[in-house]
């Protein structure tokens, strides 16, 4: 999602996914006990060390994704987690548990007890036993000292280098490696990080951890299959949609090489759970959590700029653009990015600080970097000034690299960059209208634009007799909308809510 700050000053938030934290290099490994299994294991990364990486991290989750503003939900989730935490194998650390404000389906931790879920995955858990299912999973990770023991291997093996890892499969965006890849070519600080996954082992200890935190705390076990399933559920749903599109399915496939798949994860936490006695559980606390999520924001927020069909509307800027036919919308928190079908072309759109320059001149000059080129005016929708520049500049092996972008000035005297990005010259030029088409699009928010700038939200209905294709009407601007309410409900795949039923709608 793009976070534009409307401080003038400040570039776009850094795109923390796949983010770099820097271990502590220690003098030499120290000896510590592992909480969870009583062995002894040498480590760069003692208790101490833990706590000082996570609070460190912390502040850069924090910068990066914003803290989800309802005190409700952050209560909520943060209570559930300490009573998890105070049944875990290391009740004695201090634990902090935060809702992330992003539409991502994910969980992660990190190391000394700082545990994340965003409200994304939080809307397709359907009970306070399924997200304890996923917060338990991550107290796994924290417990089992996994992040120390990764840190170890890769000091080892001569990064010493800390990464923030994902919990189950993250919802794939589709096109977002075409839109990275066009970002990139625009970037002038394009990060060489990686993401060091936890092995299959740690996963499916933190699963089997995850469960035993569930039975300490009187939920069955058998939650953190629904957990599994409800990921497992996304993958088909993201075949679906591939299907309906014309694209060829399972890319989500693989999103971590070394990450167990959801169908072995099914399949490991299905005999796990049934090692647990089936009754002598307390209620699964569906109507608390339902309360709780009720009004909840599905999708992207009004600060992180929305997408409605070719149409994308950043009200706190006061600027929309609208995507070519055929076109689709990438809105990350570096740029949005409208690419074109074969994602080999677009138009990528920067938000430009003020000290890069207070004229047209200045930002390709300062932003740019060009060697040469050519400048044109330009006047876009609505009467916003522009300038169009084609030139060359020297890349970061020294071959000259051909330049197309545009210089944008819009409400309240902000500029923008709409850079043109392909991956060859044929490309480029096979773009050529639509990439005209889509600038010229750029405008100042009109009070249509303002009337269709407004962020779904999760509500509670009764189920209706007419089923989910009944619910679907309602819900007109999602596409897919009957698998999508079945997806939020936990019935993709089969089954059906009762005449009656409380379930979860999108408005």
């Amino acid at each position: 999602m793009l976070v534009m700050s409307t401080d003038t000053h400040s570039f776009p938030r850094a795109r923390l996914l796949p983010w770099l934290l820097t271990a502590t290099l220690l003098a030499s490994c120290a000896t510590v006990t592992n909480p969870v299994t009583g062995l002894s294991e040498r480590t760069v990364m003692d208790e101490k060390s833990e706590i000082a990486e996570g609070e460190k991290g912390h502040q850069q989750v924090l910068k990066e994704y914003g803290v989800y503003d309802n005190p409700k939900v952050q209560a909520y989730v943060n209570a559930l987690g300490q009573r998890l935490a105070q049944q875990s194998h290391r009740n004695t650390i201090t634990w902090h548990f935060t809702v992330l404000d992003s539409p991502e389906i994910n969980a992660f931790a990190l190391p000394g007890g700082y545990v994340y879920v965003t409200r994304g995955i939080m809307a397709y858990m359907d009970s306070e036993a399924h997200l304890a299912g996923v917060i338990g999973h991550e107290i796994g990770h924290v417990t089992a000292r996994h992040g120390a023991q990764r840190a170890t291997r890769q000091q080892t093996a001569g990064f010493g280098v800390l990464a923030a890892s994902l919990l189950g499969a993250v919802l794939e965006s589709q096109g977002m490696g075409g839109a990275g890849q066009l970002a990139s070519q625009l970037s002038q600080n394009v990060a060489a990080g990686y993401i060091a996954s936890y092995s299959r082992d740690q996963e499916t200890q933190a699963d089997q951890l995850g469960a035993e935190y569930l039975a300490r705390n009187h939920y069955n076990p058998q939650n953190m299959v629904d957990v599994i399933k409800v990921l497992k559920d996304q993958e088909r749903f993201a075949d679906d949609t591939a299907r309906a599109e014309g694209r060829t399915p399972g890319a989500h496939g693989n999103w971590l090489s070394s990450h167990p798949s959801n169908d072995k994860r099914l399949q490991d936490i299905t005999q796990i759970a049934a090692n647990y006695p089936s009754s002598n559980y307390s209620d699964d606390g569906r109507s608390r959590y339902l309360d709780t999520i009720k009004g909840m924001t599905f999708g992207e927020s009004r600060e992180q700029g929305l997408t409605r069909g070719r149409n994308f509307y950043h009200e706190p800027l006061g600027i929309a653009v609208t995507a070519p036919e055929g076109w689709k919308i990438q809105n990350t928190s570096q740029s949005i990015a409208l690419l074109n079908a074969a994602a080999d072309a677009g138009l990528v759109i920067k938000s430009i600080p003020a000290e890069a320059g207070s004229t047209h001149e200045d930002i390709i000059r300062n932003v740019l970097k060009p060697e040469q080129g050519r400048t044109e005016p330009r006047t876009l929708s609505g009467g916003l000034p522009a300038t169009h520049f084609v030139g060359a500049r020297r890349n970061q092996q020294g071959q000259a690299q051909r330049l197309e972008a545009t210089v944008v000035t819009g409400p309240a005297n902000h500029h923008y960059l709409l850079g043109y990005a392909a991956k060859d010259a044929a490309a480029l030029q096979r773009a050529a209208a639509p990439l005209r088409e889509a600038e010229n699009s750029f405008r100042a928010l009109t009070a249509a634009d303002r009337a269709a700038a407004r962020p779904w939200a999760i509500k509670l209905v009764a189920y209706p007799k007419g089923g989910f294709q009944q619910l679907a009407k309602q819900s007109p601007g999602l596409a897919m909308a009957e698998q999508q309410l079945r997806l939020i409900n936990g019935v993709y795949a089969e089954g059906e809510p009762k005449a009656g039923q409380t379930v979860k709608v999108i408005d």
